[in-house]
């Protein structure tokens, strides 16, 4: 059990896709950790199960908010609370699904709800956040993003572009609300051991390396921790990263030119 006093003096924890998965772990975690917190999915019945639970293991405030967030009704809600509850520290942007196939299937609606799932609706979650924290004194921003977005030939259609949105999102964010006292992470998992292979018609058991769902919040925590801007659970060598970040900045500065390149002039 979390200690009351101890506990108010924590951020609140909003986090979305927190019926299953990696946002019930999270979920679960952050309440361990003393924070009060408030669960947004459409499956009203598991998220209730989930906040029972936790309630009873963990003694901290849980509260529950079903929302489709591909709704504009929904996400208009989940938004307002994140604006109007005070309580509120800390945003988990974690809800998000997978598609069967890319653009060569007959239907491309599902491409299309994956950007209304993985691009529209974490983006104004964050813009709500974005708005509300500094007010508070701070806070911070949690996108789970994923590996595909630096490897987007290995999964057709959108998602890996979506991933890489909330990578590049998470860096903008960072640069403009870190001086505001706002922390963004962009957590990128690996393949990880939840429903969301079920979901797009895919075997998990045909894949490599798949992490437990614990492990890879545990990781993504302990980088929170630190306050990483990037973390990837999976990735053994740090420099790696860092030397990928290193080489883009290297760049940036000669991006802003006059004329076209010499090598376009030939």
């Amino acid at each position: 059990m979390t200690d009351t006093n101890d506990a108010a003096l924590r951020p609140a924890a909003l986090i979305t896709g927190a019926s299953s998965g990696i946002g019930a772990t999270y979920a679960e975690r952050l309440a361990r950790r003393g924070h009060a917190l408030v669960l947004v999915a459409r499956d009203a019945a598991r998220l209730d199960r989930v906040a029972e639970r936790l309630r009873a293991e963990t003694g901290v405030a849980v509260d529950v908010l079903p929302a489709d967030l591909t709704d504009p009704a929904g996400l208009a809600a989940v938004e307002a609370r994140l604006r109007d509850d005070a309580r509120i520290g800390i945003l988990v942007n974690n809800a998000g699904a997978a598609a069967p196939a890319g653009f060569t299937a007959a239907d491309l609606a599902p491409q299309y709800h994956l950007v209304a799932l993985n691009v529209v609706a974490p983006t104004r979650l964050a813009g709500a956040a974005a708005q509300a924290f500094p007010g508070r004194g701070g806070g911070a921003i949690v996108n789970l993003a994923s590996v595909v977005a630096l490897a987007p030939e290995w999964l057709p259609g959108v998602y890996g572009a979506t991933k890489a949105y909330m990578l590049t999102l998470s860096q903008a964010l960072q640069a403009e609300l870190g001086p505001r006292g706002v922390y963004v992470q962009a957590v990128l998992p690996a393949a990880t051991r939840t429903e969301i292979w079920e979901r797009s018609d895919r075997a998990v058991e045909s894949l490599q390396g798949v992490m437990e769902v614990g492990e890879m919040v545990d990781a993504a925590l302990t980088g929170f921790d630190r306050r990483e801007a990037v973390t990837i659970p999976s990735l053994p060598d740090a420099g790696q990263w860092e030397a990928f970040e290193a080489a883009r900045r290297a760049m940036v500065p000669n991006f802003a030119q006059g004329h076209a390149a010499a090598r376009y002039r030939s």
